[in-house]
């Protein structure tokens, strides 16, 4: 019995390492989070079981419960797989998962995804480091249950890329707080919707004016000069997060 944390990738299911698409179609159980998409679970095996254990925002809680659920399956099932957005080890608590499966004694393996830290800026044209122009990039947590942007401040001087994950809700703070770092409010700004979705959708402009735009989660920023090689871009609108 082993239990895999796959790596789902940023949503399109032909963006699977070749790893993750295997042990998806050979699983007796599939767990899977909200993100995680249909064209990636078209990989199943037709007789697997899959169970959805997606959480909302503020759904934390139910982590412990997550981790209880796939050792209780490791003893039901020779193959689990966990799939995960993105990478299991970027903002997906898959290091909590993996403590508790070792604690139970449960084999495990992790398979690496593409992170939407990376891939997000990609479809939308935005190289994330690009010569002359930034020599390296923060990936920084949005979600307020990660201490929201306050790390921020820290951040703004450094002169590299910000990408930002989970921040449509606190997007007024991580505002303020890049700017009370010392980053200029002109600073070139770019939020991908939905990457590789067909609705994905690219929103640029200075980041004084994120807090005003109107976006729809799942949403990756990038803050940096690089966010100028942003396509595909419409005007930015102000309005409500829909």
């Amino acid at each position: 019995m082993t239990v895999y944390l796959v790596g789902a990738g940023p949503g399109d299911g032909d963006l699977l390492t070749l790893r993750a698409a295997r042990l998806i179609s050979e699983a007796d159980v599939v767990v899977h989070d909200r993100l995680v998409s249909s064209t990636v679970l078209e990989h199943r095996r037709g007789d697997a079981r899959v169970i959805d254990v997606g959480k909302g925002v503020g759904d934390h809680e139910r982590q412990s419960a997550i981790n209880a659920l796939l050792v209780r399956l490791a003893t039901q099932y020779e193959k689990v797989v966990r799939l995960k957005g993105g990478d299991p080890f970027l903002f997906g608590r898959g290091g909590e998962e993996v403590n508790a499966l070792r604690e139970a004694g449960i084999t495990y393996e992790v398979v690496p995804g593409v992170s939407s830290a990376l891939a997000a800026p990609l479809a939308a044209g935005v190289p994330v480091t690009h010569r002359g122009v930034s020599r390296g990039v923060v990936v920084v947590s949005g979600s307020a249950r990660d201490g929201g942007a306050s790390e921020l401040r820290d951040v703004a001087a450094l002169g590299l890329t910000i990408v930002i994950l989970m921040g449509a809700a606190t997007r007024h703070e991580i505002v303020r707080q890049l700017l009370a770092g010392g980053l200029s409010p002109s600073t070139p700004c770019a939020c991908v919707e939905r990457a590789y979705s067909p609705d994905q959708r690219t929103t640029y402009g200075p980041v004084s004016e994120l807090a005003t735009w109107s976006l729809r989660a799942p949403v990756v920023i990038v803050v940096g000069e690089v966010a100028t090689f942003a396509r595909g871009t419409h005007r930015a609108e102000a309005g409500a997060l829909s």
